[in-house]
């Protein structure tokens, strides 16, 4: 697989809305964007400032998935990955995680773990946060708003400590109900 992380800025809005806007995407807070609605984002920071960084990941100079990262200027960055229905399935969600960890990693020393939150029911997305050694650590209920309905969402993370080693620190939850 050959892909270019290209960082983008205003410069690349109209590239940004055409990936948004050209399919749904089911698991995300809207799962249709309209170019106003990118545009109208962009106007507010959302894909790019001193505490967000938005890549598009091409493919032979196709985007075949768009990333963002947020929430740089705290211990806990958060991303958004979006990768194209047709690229779905074929390793490019494990590739963008893993390259987004190291990106993060590598290029902030203050950041102490990244996070990741998504519906209970987006397997495909808890799969590949396990596989790329982020570990589970809350579950909400009916905390994810889309559509009129409340569905209940996940999150994991990763801390530097054991992307650093290699390991996986679990998470001590207990076997006990509270009463």
């Amino acid at each position: 697989m050959n892909l270019d992380f290209v960082r983008v800025g205003p410069e690349r809005l109209e590239q940004i809305s055409a990936f948004l806007t050209a399919e749904p995407w089911p698991y995300h807070g809207r799962p249709r964007l309209s170019a106003e609605q990118v545009r109208a984002s962009a106007a507010e920071g959302v894909y790019w400032s001193d505490e967000t960084e938005t890549f598009l990941v091409l493919e032979a100079g196709t985007p075949a998935a768009y990333l963002r990262l947020f929430d740089l200027d705290d211990p806990t960055a958060l991303f958004d990955l979006r990768i194209r229905a047709a690229r779905r399935g074929q390793g490019l969600g494990q590739t963008c995680v893993r390259w987004l960890s190291a990106h993060l990693f590598e290029t902030r020393p203050e950041l102490h773990r990244i996070a990741a939150n998504t519906r209970v029911d987006n397997h495909a997305m808890r799969a590949v946060l396990g596989r790329c050694g982020y570990v589970l650590e809350a579950y909400y209920r009916q905390a994810w708003p889309q559509e009129g309905r409340l569905h209940d969402c996940v999150s994991y993370a990763l801390l530097r400590s054991d992307w650093e080693s290699g390991t996986l620190t679990p998470t001590p939850f207990s076997q006990e109900a509270v009463r």
